[in-house]
């Protein structure tokens, strides 16, 4: 055997326990879920129970309440927190990259609400928006309102809470980016701009925001998907509650999977959460090309 083939086999060999993972924990696991979405497998009577319904699941799906509630309180819950977390991202990563006291603390006090446990970060908001004793509505009440929202416990307010929860997480996170790329920017730009007579936010607006622009696409499309993804949140803090005012797609699937026991419903559920995510992913990337600073 000739040494090249020897050393490709020895990698082969070295490849082949992370190969081996990868089609046995995603590869078959992506492949199974498809094929049972035409089914109406529930897994407790068994793989010989298994009927194929054809494509019945998906269209029990478009006409399923939940589903259409679940939908739109996703596509809530991403418009409201991708634009929000990514513009506080900015404005607090060019107030900390500037000559700020303490701004090593601040950054890592940003930070460590996004590497926290997600369980233990939803124990202290439920405290914190406790409608009784909450800290929240103590001090809306010493200001003068008299009555302060409920947060999780009303319909109205509790994807709201979810939401004001996702972006005090995400803010750390995408603030380092931020401030990564920001030091990245040549100073000699702005010297350049500022003997030009450019104003604060004509710098902003020419050197800084084109320059972030490759971030900032980055930063949309990660928390995009991160936001139709999200799910410990709401199953710690409001359990799709109440009256599934905070329920979505991640949470759906779940329920009809390991509560209903419906995994072809669930499977099928799953692909159309799959195929809204690389639908915008692609309109986005098709997008970039108009505003990104190449």
């Amino acid at each position: 055997m000739k040494q090249r083939t020897r050393d490709a086999v020895a990698g082969y060999l070295f490849l082949a326990p992370s190969l081996i993972g990868f089609l046995v924990f995603l590869v078959f696991p992506i492949l199974f879920s498809l094929v049972i979405s035409f089914t109406d497998w529930d897994m407790v009577s068994g793989f010989g129970q298994m009927n194929f319904i054809g494509v019945q699941n998906y269209v029990d799906m478009m006409q399923d309440a939940s589903v259409k509630k679940a939908l739109e309180n996703n596509v809530i819950f991403a418009v409201s927190t991708v634009p929000t977390t990514v513009i506080l991202a900015m404005f607090l990563a060019i107030l900390l990259n500037d000559k700020v006291y303490f701004k090593g603390f601040y950054r890592m006090a940003c930070f460590v609400p996004y590497i926290t446990s997600i369980t233990a970060v939803s124990v202290v908001w439920l405290a914190m928006f406790n409608p009784s004793s909450g800290p929240i509505n103590e001090i809306l009440r010493s200001i003068g309102i008299a009555n302060p929202p409920r947060w999780i416990s009303s319909p109205q307010t509790a994807l709201l809470s979810i939401i004001i929860v996702s972006v005090w997480m995400g803010l750390g996170y995408c603030m380092v980016l931020y401030l990564a790329a920001l030091q990245n920017i040549p100073a000699s730009y702005y010297e350049a701009a500022q003997i030009d007579g450019a104003e604060g936010f004509q710098r902003f607006r020419y050197i800084t925001l084109p320059l972030l622009s490759p971030t900032t696409f980055m930063l949309l499309i990660t928390r995009l998907i991160t936001s139709f993804e999200v799910f410990g949140l709401i199953s710690v803090m409001t359990g799709g509650g109440p009256v599934k005012s905070t329920t979505v797609l991640v949470y759906e699937i779940y329920t009809q999977s390991f509560q209903y026991y419906r995994f072809g419903y669930a499977s099928a559920i799953a692909w159309l959460l799959f195929a809204i995510i690389f639908a915008v992913t692609a309109v986005q990337w098709i997008a970039q090309k108009k505003w990104v600073f190449q």
